[in-house]
């Protein structure tokens, strides 16, 4: 399978690039690194990243930020930068890939686990997360050709421990667990579900 992971240069892109690579042909794209180069921001950036790959079979999306950020120090400037980073680009690319990819092929986005259980300063984390996860439910059944969609919602990752004290309470997951679930989305049958990661 071709497979293009966004986000493959970054901690969790790295490890789920180096697993699916092992046997599939796959384009690792960053946002200065990579075999291409994309801004999820832009659409014309995203275009263009389709337009040089050509036909895919699989998408898998490990990429986008959203503010981290007290309520109290929080503006609709800062709130929207994440709107329109890891919610918007993400959605953005299901929906210009679409008209790229393979008949039976999968996208595979990433929210967390924030949607379910916030934390301080996480608003709107919480709520880019639970966009995405409800963009894939309503989103899924319209696909044509077969194509599946899925969204990953893992918990903290081990490999994060800088997060660790932000997220009180919670045990970090593995990061071949996350892996997993990129696997269980890509090659599974399910479509249309919020793959969660404990």
């Amino acid at each position: 399978m071709k497979i293009v992971i966004i986000g493959a240069t970054g901690t969790l892109g790295k490890k789920v690039a180096e697993a699916f690579a092992q046997k599939h042909e796959v384009i690792r794209v960053g946002n200065t690194s990579g075999d291409v180069q994309v801004d999820i921001t832009d659409e014309t950036s995203i275009k263009a990243m389709f337009e040089k790959i050509g036909e895919f079979d699989a998408l898998i999306s490990t990429s986008g930020k959203a503010p981290f950020a007290p309520l109290n120090q929080m503006t609709g400037e800062v709130f929207k930068s994440g709107l329109l980073d890891k919610l918007l680009g993400q959605v953005n690319l299901v929906l210009i890939g679409q008209h790229y990819i393979s008949k039976g092929g999968s996208f595979s986005l990433i929210s967390g686990i924030l949607s379910d259980h916030p934390v301080a300063a996480g608003a709107a984390l919480s709520t880019v997360n639970g966009g995405l996860n409800a963009f894939v439910i309503a989103a899924a059944p319209e696909l044509d050709n077969g194509i599946r969609l899925n969204v990953i919602s893992p918990n903290v990752v081990e490999d994060s421990p800088a997060y660790f004290d932000s997220f009180p309470g919670e045990i970090p997951v593995t990061m071949d667990k996350v892996v997993k679930a990129f696997e269980k989305s890509v090659f599974g049958i399910v479509s249309g579900q919020v793959i969660k990661v404990f």
